[in-house]
């Protein structure tokens, strides 16, 4: 069963190595990654899909928590969420398939942001299977080229973000402060 995972991490170099690392090294699947810088541009929002038993996603989710760079992992599989997905399709198609495909693109909210002599290319955003369905009806209409961006999901929980303070080492403590116990007390 897919499992949509959301998490706020560190914007640093290796935090993508080791999350994606964490899922390989278990034997799940990724079925997509996005990521990109937030608001706060040392933080990044991940979301990541990924083949996982049902049993087991609270088991990853833990797993994840644990990781350096992570802030926070959220399990957004069946919370009340948004996910979305952009799609650029490129349709080789004959003349008279143009119109048939234009209504096509509008019935499912898709725009065209390139048209030349050989085609469109169009672009959709919404659900995965929305977007299957979409795929599905324009290959019957010729040659299509699909590239895709990977879910992206937020929650819709009213829930603030909790972090724990850094927890002290013991003497010298002030020499073992970290840029990430400055984002956490932030």
């Amino acid at each position: 069963m897919l499992q949509v995972i959301s998490l706020l991490v560190e914007n640093k170099p290796g935090a993508l190595m080791r999350i994606t690392g964490l899922l390989s090294a278990r034997g799940y699947n990724i079925e997509s990654l996005t990521v990109a810088r937030t608001l706060d541009p040392v933080l990044s929002r991940m979301t990541i899909v990924v083949d996982v038993d049902p049993s087991l996603r609270k088991l990853v989710i833990k797993q994840m928590n644990r990781l350096i760079n992570v802030l926070q992992a959220s399990d957004l599989t069946e919370a009340p969420s948004i996910c979305h997905e952009l799609v650029l399709i490129r349709v080789r198609s004959p003349r008279e398939n143009r119109t048939a495909i234009l209504k096509e693109a509008e019935i499912f909210h898709a725009r065209v942001v390139d048209s030349s002599v050989e085609g469109f290319v169009l672009e959709v955003t919404g659900a995965s299977e929305k977007l299957e369905e979409f795929i599905a009806v324009l290959q019957s209409y010729g040659e299509i080229e699909v590239t895709r961006s990977g879910v992206a999901a937020v929650s819709l929980e009213a829930k603030k973000l909790k972090l724990a303070p850094p927890i002290p080492t013991g003497a010298g403590d002030a020499d073992n402060y970290s840029e990430k116990d400055e984002v956490v007390n932030a």
